[in-house]
């Protein structure tokens, strides 16, 4: 075959070019330390690296931003549930302290001020947030669990289902009240109230000054025995829409076999005034319960029951479904729609007076099962941890109305021990100096003295039951402290093995990404020195012609 000096020269062009470009590759190579440069250089290593790639910035993200944050959440939670388990230690130790004749007026107003600052504290843990979302509201983390301010014009109706066993309890009710008279006609018109006291068995609504009762239903958890009764007005011909008015009328039920009337009254003042036994109007007559009868207080938010009915509703396992209206709350209490099924009939900025389009909210399913609005936070690959607590799990409102029923039985006792110390001055003052006028005074300080001892009794066994359910709240809230502690627990075992899958997956992408740089330079030299080669060879044939063989 013959060569030509033309095919010589392309051939050496050719190679240089050839050298050039590895030159040129192995120079890529060591300054940025990777084995290729585009997938077309080694498309294996290239879709391999996609992967590693892939899975680095999923792990990563795992163990940067979602393994703290959910972290954080968890204890800013537990924070705030530490807050209130301490709070409720607090309250345990007013309940223990109970106040007693050893206590004097400050005593008692300082255990009030007390109480009434634990109360408002409570709550205000229970809008604790992290990063601008609140903790305790499932999804509505850019709403409050409380009402941050007097709403008196917002109003909702709230669907309650209160299981007997669970929410029956005995109750002290007192009728008469000790009011020093002020004038001589006063203190001998022997308008002496006579204090008495009885005890019924109540179920109390979470929230008090209730606007109307619109349902009321009863039904039996007996297996045997599982027939509904249903109070309601009989004007009205649609219950669901019926309102049991303040008149004092008794509904009747549905099913008069059973012989249950439902009576409501706007507070205890008027239902002591339905006692047509007594004499002197003035005085007040007793609080009174038939054996079949239901009394409802809109004022207490309390339904009473009468003997017989309470035995058979115990015996019955039965459930009560109470539907409600409430116009106006106050700063502080619970915001219902966390804890029931109920309807937001009108917002306080709305215009007028008529209620607005309702706002529907859904806290139970048709079986009456609670639904749970978890925030899920995927902590590694196929793992999530609903790392939210729903307020209703912990706490809901009987905690703030337990501390007010201590509070205001404080409160009696301190007017009770005012009330005794006012009669005493009384006897000392010369308009009063006549011997009737000491021998009524004496039958005032009975009366007083008197209503002061069924106050402190009460005082002393509404602070013994109140510990009983401090210590369950208590119980309740430190399960829950406890769980969060577990799944901390194991958010750092998730976050230990993240990180060690995180070096893994970065010790696999070097191996397949990177070249090692004594090599590349190794690589490079002889690249580099084939090509001086190279143009060494090109520049001798360059040199012979032709006309040295002439």
């Amino acid at each position: 075959m013959r060569v030509t000096n033309k095919m010589i020269m392309k051939n050496a062009a050719s190679n240089i070019n050839t050298t050039k470009e590895v030159v040129n590759q192995r120079n890529k190579q060591m300054t940025s330390q990777k084995q290729i440069d585009r997938p077309s250089d080694d498309p294996v290593i290239a879709v391999r690296s996609l992967r590693l790639a892939t899975t680095l910035s999923q792990v990563t993200q795992y163990y940067s931003k979602n393994i703290p944050d959910a972290s954080s959440w968890l204890e800013v939670t537990e924070t705030s549930l530490i807050n209130i388990k301490d709070v409720m230690a607090k309250c345990r130790e007013l309940s223990v302290m109970s106040p007693n004749d050893t206590y004097n007026e400050k005593d008692r107003k300082t255990m009030m001020t007390q109480l009434e600052s634990l109360q408002e504290q409570i709550f205000a843990e229970g809008n604790a947030d992290y990063a601008n979302r609140t903790v305790f509201t499932g999804y509505r983390t850019n709403c409050n669990l409380t009402f941050t301010e007097n709403e008196k014009e917002t109003k909702y109706r709230i669907d309650q289902t209160l299981p007997v066993e669970d929410f029956i309890e005995e109750k002290r009710y007192y009728a008469g009240s000790v009011t020093v008279p002020t004038t001589e006609t006063e203190l001998q018109n022997n308008a002496i109230s006579d204090i008495s006291v009885h005890s019924y068995y109540r179920i109390r609504m979470n929230y008090d000054e209730i606007t109307s009762l619109n349902k009321l239903r009863i039904t039996n958890g007996n297996a045997a025995d599982d027939s509904v009764f249903s109070l309601y007005d009989p004007a009205d011909t649609q219950e669901s829409q019926g309102v049991f008015t303040n008149d004092s009328t008794p509904i009747t039920d549905e099913n008069a076999s059973t012989g249950y009337t439902l009576t409501i009254y706007e507070n205890e003042t008027d239902w002591a005034a339905a006692d047509t036994t007594i004499d002197n109007p003035i005085i007040g007559g007793d609080k009174l319960v038939g054996d079949n009868q239901i009394i409802f207080i809109r004022e207490t938010g309390d339904l009473i029951f009468g003997e017989e009915i309470a035995a058979k509703l115990k015996e019955q396992k039965s459930t009560i479904s109470v539907q409600y209206d409430k116009i106006g709350f106050d700063k502080g209490e619970l915001r219902p729609e966390y804890y029931y099924n109920c309807k937001k009939m009108r917002d306080p900025n709305a215009v007028g007076v008529t209620d607005a389009t309702p706002i529907n909210y859904t806290k139970f399913d048709e079986e009456g099962k609670p639904i749970y609005f978890d925030i899920e936070y995927t902590v590694a690959a196929n793992q999530t941890i609903a790392i939210n607590t729903e307020a209703s799990e912990v706490f809901d409102s009987s905690i703030q109305r337990d501390i007010t029923e201590m509070v205001d039985a404080v409160q009696n006792t301190i007017y009770a021990h005012n009330k005794i110390e006012t009669i005493k001055s009384m006897m000392g003052e010369s308009q009063f100096a006549s011997d009737t006028d000491q021998e009524f005074l004496n039958k005032w300080l009975e009366a007083a003295t008197k209503e002061k001892d069924f106050f402190e009794d009460n005082m002393q066994k509404l602070f013994s039951t109140e510990l009983g359910k401090i210590d369950a709240y208590y119980a309740t809230i430190t399960l829950e402290i406890t769980d969060l502690g577990c799944k901390r627990d194991s958010l750092d075992l998730t976050k230990n093995r993240v990180g060690d899958q995180q070096e893994t997956v970065q010790s696999l992408q070097s191996k397949n990404d990177d070249i090692e740089l004594s090599q590349i330079i190794i690589e490079y030299t002889a690249a580099y020195t084939a090509y001086q080669a190279s143009l060494t060879a090109a520049g001798k044939l360059s040199e012979s012609t032709l006309l040295n063989y002439i």
